[in-house]
């Protein structure tokens, strides 16, 4: 992690720490310069903004659009879309960069910017390094007169991105005779996913569409699917789908109720472009946090798996060392490159529905192409982030889970990108000793740093 980006662009509380108006200014300034020197001669260059329905929102789009026109740089307002639609904004209207006022699946209190460049993709290490660079310099030169950028409004954003997920499937009504219960998490998709999915010929029930700026992620969406399974059951729906707060992660449910993680969903999705031919390079990328089950899954379809680090940036990166189209991660992150650039919870779903159709198959059939490892995900508030291998105490307790468990599961300890939070992951052959070890590895983590 850098100065001020995490492992997801920039996020905290917002009006505290790193995400006050001030910081909100100053970024937006430097993405704008930054950018502003590699537009074409002659150009007057715009950055796009994008927000979920979150109460700072506006405060935040407000502050970055200040900063960006104090750069030279005019600003194009989509209003409250998806993080994804930020991304295709950018594209199709030529602007230089994209940013997304959004965290994610965070409470409502907290905020974020995540950055996209005017390609769709999101920054390298070295570019947010050098916009760092340019956000702690006192010493700008900064335009006047008639060089200052303005404000627009873009009015059919969500349209232009509803468009473009509709016209990934070239057949009429590709969804006909699927009955879809959509969680929208009262965040960001609550403004276009029923029409995506109608428009593509399910006969669609939506909950949690109802955003009031302080229930964003509030007991619903893709961290807490407990209304969508019960909805799914009671409607006798053929899937529910759960999207976080910006719309960039998806969680599926099966007819059954039962839950299908991301590892699941991807699974399903490479063997159906493995039969399909559309598996380029007969590979995927996951993270280090995906499930054991995901790469047994895998090698049973004959299918090579690269590992990344967590974030979908990280999984970016090595899908295009590789070659890879399909990546992702078991919260439900997952990048279709032959179709976007970024993480597309409402994509992700349209693959996974497609693979479902044309399979003839049940959503719980489909699930069994993966068996889970029981696996055990403790998160634990920290003062600190001291590299895991330099505490000794939690050391030694790694290592005696480690040898607890042998060949038969994993420990892995790593730190919140974006919180101030420690994840303790354990992966074993029972659910118990799963849980104790977790448990057990978690007071530690409690004790030493907590």
């Amino acid at each position: 992690m850098g100065r001020l980006f995490g492992t997801d662009g920039v996020r905290d509380r917002a009006n505290r720490g790193n995400m006050t108006a001030e910081t909100a200014l100053k970024l937006g300034r430097a993405v704008a310069l930054y950018f502003k020197d590699r537009a074409e001669d002659g150009e007057f260059p715009a950055i796009v903004i994008g927000r979920d329905p979150r109460l700072s929102g506006a405060m935040i789009e407000s502050a970055l659009a200040a900063g960006i026109c104090s750069a030279g740089v005019d600003v194009h307002l989509l209003g409250e879309v998806p993080t994804p639609a930020v991304a295709v904004c950018a594209r199709c209207t030529d602007a230089v960069a994209g940013l997304v006022v959004s965290a994610s699946h965070n409470p409502f209190f907290d905020n974020g910017i995540k950055v996209f460049k005017g390609d769709g993709f999101k920054l390298s290490d070295e570019e947010e390094s050098a916009i760092e660079d340019l956000y702690f310099t006192d010493e700008l030169d900064l335009p006047d007169g008639d060089q200052i950028g303005s404000v627009f409004t873009v009015e059919n954003a969500p349209e232009i991105y509803a468009d473009f997920c509709a016209g990934l499937v070239e057949a009429e009504n590709p969804l006909s005779g699927l009955t879809l219960v959509l969680d929208c998490s009262n965040g960001a998709t609550s403004i276009c996913a029923e029409t995506i999915f109608e428009q593509l010929g399910a006969a669609v029930s939506v909950i949690h569409d109802d955003p009031d700026g302080i229930n964003i992620n509030a007991n619903c969406g893709s961290q807490h699917t407990e209304d969508l399974r019960a909805k799914t059951v009671e409607l006798g729906a053929n899937a529910g789908l759960a999207f976080d707060g910006d719309g960039d992660r998806l969680i599926a449910v099966d007819e059954t109720g039962a839950e299908l993680t991301g590892d699941q969903i991807m699974a399903i999705c490479a063997k159906a472009y493995k039969e399909s031919g559309q598996l380029e390079n007969n590979r995927v990328v996951a993270t280090v946090m995906s499930n054991v089950g995901f790469h047994a899954a895998m090698k049973a379809l004959e299918i090579e798996t690269d590992t990344a680090g967590v974030g979908d940036r990280k999984v970016l990166e090595r899908m295009l060392e590789t070659g890879a189209v399909l990546g992702g991660e078991d919260s439900g992150h997952m990048i279709f490159l032959d179709c976007h650039t970024t993480g597309d919870g409402i994509v992700s779903a349209i693959k996974l529905l497609q693979a479902l159709k044309q399979s003839g198959q049940t959503m719980s059939g489909l699930a069994k192409i993966m068996t889970p490892f029981p696996q055990k995900l403790i998160n634990v508030d920290v003062k600190e982030k001291p590299p895991v291998e330099t505490v000794p105490e939690l050391a030694k307790a790694i290592e005696a889970a480690e040898a607890e468990l042998g060949d038969k599961g994993r420990v892995l300890i790593r730190y919140s990108g974006t919180q101030p939070m420690c994840r303790v992951m354990v992966e074993g052959p029972t659910e118990e000793q799963t849980g104790e070890i977790a448990g057990r590895l978690a007071e530690v983590v409690k004790e030493c740093i907590g």
